[in-house]
């Protein structure tokens, strides 16, 4: 898993993500985040189990559209949707089993 983040340029839409046809998580966060960088290998663990679901990195930032349209406050925030319905959501996640869990809701 890579610890990239899209840019704002390289993230989708959000009419796309309302479109999206299968399982998704959309992790917002940055790469200097430490608390991001301290989730990402509860991530990694968690989706090991998942790899049916596809998951995005989005990089959020101040006035960053997509992070704005679904009221992301806090780093890492990791939204689970289903056929583009949000299911799911976790903020700052501390275990592995909270994020398999949310991870089931929509697998």
């Amino acid at each position: 898993m890579t610890h990239t983040y899209a840019t704002e340029s390289e993230a989708p839409a959000r009419a796309d993500i309302d479109r999206w046809p299968a399982a998704l998580v959309l992790e917002f966060g940055t790469g200097w985040c430490g608390y991001c960088q301290a989730a990402q290998p509860l991530i990694e663990q968690a989706f090991a189990a998942y790899p049916q679901v596809d998951h995005l990195k989005i990089e959020d930032g101040s006035g960053r559209a997509l992070g704005r349209s679904f009221r992301v406050k806090l780093w890492p925030t990791l939204v689970f949707l289903r056929d583009g319905q949000e299911v799911a959501r976790l903020v700052r996640p501390a275990g592995v089993q909270e994020i398999a869990r949310a991870l089931g809701q929509i697998a």
